[in-house]
């Protein structure tokens, strides 16, 4: 019992741009967009990017811990939103405990926020001088608001009158 089997490669039709290649005529080689040669500046040769991507994943999930647990501690065990006030903050804040753990919130926060909008800038300013000067407000922004959220909560008086 002979059989009558063709080939793969007999039944398949080139169309498009693929009929324009082959062994005489081999497709042009194209290098990986992001493929560092030597006219690549000697600046943008770390991995920063890589770093700033893994400080997004590593924060997001130790924000999430630490807000969880605020909303749960601060809200939910200690009777609700009603008994927030100057107080209740002073009382808090008595303790080292609650102090780092509110820098923590506040600087993994304001890190985690900035290089996400620094990404953003990255990719849609198209101007040169644009791109720079948005992300010179956007750093200045958040030093002044990191430096400021620290200094309240390791100043903070409860005996204020």
């Amino acid at each position: 019992m002979a059989s009558t089997e063709t080939s793969s490669t007999d039944s398949v039709e080139l169309t498009g741009s693929s009929s324009a290649y082959g062994p005489d005529n081999p497709a042009p080689l194209i290098e990986a967009p992001r493929a560092r040669t030597a006219k690549t500046p000697k600046a943008s040769r770390t991995n920063f990017e890589m770093y700033g991507w893994l400080f997004m994943r590593l924060s997001g999930i130790v924000l999430v811990v630490l807000v969880i647990g605020h909303l749960l501690i601060q809200l939910v065990l200690d009777g609700g939103v009603s008994k927030i006030g100057f107080a209740f903050v002073a009382g808090r804040w008595a303790s080292p405990f609650w102090q780092i753990w509110d820098l923590l919130m506040l600087w993994l926060a304001m890190l985690h926020g900035a290089n996400g909008l620094r990404t953003v800038i990255n990719d849609y300013a198209e101007r040169d001088n644009t791109r720079f000067w948005l992300k010179m407000l956007l750093y200045t922004a958040t030093v002044f608001t990191v430096l400021l959220g620290t200094l309240v909560i390791f100043t903070f008086d409860p005996n204020i009158r």
